[in-house]
């Protein structure tokens, strides 16, 4: 009926590690019927610090069957069964990722004692495996090896079976109850009241201090996804356990998610956010004088150092914003570096551009029009509102530019409108501008996907 499995391995996440060792309890429902053991060849070295922990060394498994050798047993004991391990979430993945190795497709019910501990027996200081453990007067022989743990977690999965009362672990087992997707430390009824509207979302630890912020159309769904994968980002599997709660800030719409995240990433600095923190991608728009004397353009990624005209979040935001001066200033697109074709460019063979690119416009003349193109660079310093969904149906979200510059996000009833930038400031809180959001702006000015852009 039950699998209660415990592995140890060469480090913490499936997709970059093997398994050194598995044991496999099986248990009726009242006692322990049988149990299976093996040290596994992950046919890789074991790390120094592994081998402190668990004291498995890479000549203990040296002799030991690889995986694929033993998959099949394996997937015979599990077959059937619910799968059962103390923060089941972990040795699942790893098992999951081994099968899929040797070519075999498995999947089961799954149950986490960590999970089910904390229902069934609230109010522990501690619900890792020794804490627990203690606390029930379950006696650990062999920990952090396979065989010590997997008997310790079935006395465990005993002690609940036998004091479930209120059928916690029948709910566990039902489709849907989410029970088996959510990180061990994580109250379902906080997973269960997240909205699925756009917004942040911020993972706190034990201490309530934030670990990870995110931002999603739909809250849920988003959150759901960390949760249903198999580890395959290297901090994902570390993250599940430090997770204790989740809070969110609703935003209407994608764009406030994004200047909102992207924000709240500089003002908490948390240790999962990994991408913020470095050098965000950025593409520019260049300009430079050719050999002949013709002012030409090109786009670009922003390296260190660079002074771009104009910056975007995207390759596709910077080339359409050029598309868009060229056809409004009647400039060459191959001087505008958005064709690369020999000879004349195509524009010129339909009659949409002078000649430039084989010296038939003079210089002069077709430099005056770049420099007029140049400058209209800056009409993006304009004062704007870029008006979009609100969190209600009766309310618009509000991002206000002063002359260029991010002033800030709010929220307005639909009834009201914004006819200046004195009126428009008493509805949004100060931002700070940064080069995540100033390029995120530039490309909603660009491509205002569906909100509204007024002039101020």
């Amino acid at each position: 009926m039950y699998a209660i499995v415990d592995i140890e391995t060469t480090g913490g996440y499936a997709d970059n590690h093997r398994i050194t060792e598995i044991a496999i309890y099986h248990h009726n429902g009242i006692e322990v019927t049988d149990h299976f053991y093996t040290l596994v060849n992950p046919g890789r070295k074991i790390p120094y610090y592994i081998t402190g922990l668990t004291g498995i060394t890479t000549e203990m498994v040296a002799e030991a069957p690889p995986f694929e050798e033993v998959a099949d047993s394996i997937m015979t004991l599990l077959e059937g069964r619910v799968f059962v391990a103390h923060n089941a979430h972990f040795d699942y993945s790893f098992l999951k990722k081994e099968f899929e190795l040797a070519g075999i497709s498995w999947q089961s019910k799954k149950l986490c004692t960590v999970r089910l501990s904390r229902k069934i027996i609230p109010g522990l200081r501690s619900y890792s495996l020794g804490s627990l453990a203690e606390s029930l007067g379950v006696g650990i022989q062999n920990r952090h090896r396979a065989g010590g743990d997997a008997e310790a977690t079935a006395k465990i999965f005993s002690k609940l079976l036998n004091r479930d009362k209120e059928g916690y672990i029948l709910r566990a087992l039902k489709r849907n109850s989410g029970e088996t997707i959510l990180p061990p430390n994580l109250p379902k009824d906080e997973f269960d009241k997240l909205p699925a509207k756009p917004g942040v979302y911020y993972f706190l630890n034990e201490r309530g201090h934030v670990i990870y912020v995110g931002k999603a159309n739909n809250i849920k769904k988003r959150i759901a996804g960390h949760f249903t994968g198999d580890a395959r980002e290297w901090n994902r599997s570390k993250i599940r356990n430090e997770i204790h709660h989740i809070t969110y800030e609703l935003t209407g719409n994608e764009l406030i998610a994004l200047i909102l995240e992207s924000q709240e990433i500089r003002r908490l600095w948390p240790k999962y956010n990994m991408a913020q923190k470095f050098r965000v991608e950025e593409w520019g728009i260049y300009d430079y004088e050719d050999r002949a004397g013709y002012h030409r353009f090109n786009v670009n990624m922003v390296k260190r150092g660079s002074k771009p005209l104009i910056k975007f979040s995207s390759k596709g935001d910077a080339w359409n914003f050029l598309w868009e001066k060229v056809r409004e200033f009647d400039l060459c697109p191959k001087l505008s570096g958005l064709q690369v074709s020999k000879g004349l460019c195509f524009q010129y063979q339909i009659g949409d551009c002078k000649g430039a690119c084989m010296g038939v416009e003079k210089v002069k003349k077709y430099n005056k029009r770049v420099y007029k193109a140049i400058e209209s660079f800056n009409g993006l310093g304009e004062s704007v509102a870029i008006i979009g969904k609100g969190r209600k149906p009766r309310e618009h979200s509000l991002v206000l530019v002063e002359r260029g510059k991010y002033v800030g996000f709010g929220f307005v009833d639909r009834d009201i409108s914004i006819r200046d930038m004195d009126e428009a400031r008493n509805y949004v809180r100060n931002g700070v501008e940064t080069a995540t959001v100033q390029n995120l702006i530039n490309s909603y000015l660009q491509n205002p996907r569906g909100f509204e852009v007024v002039w101020l």
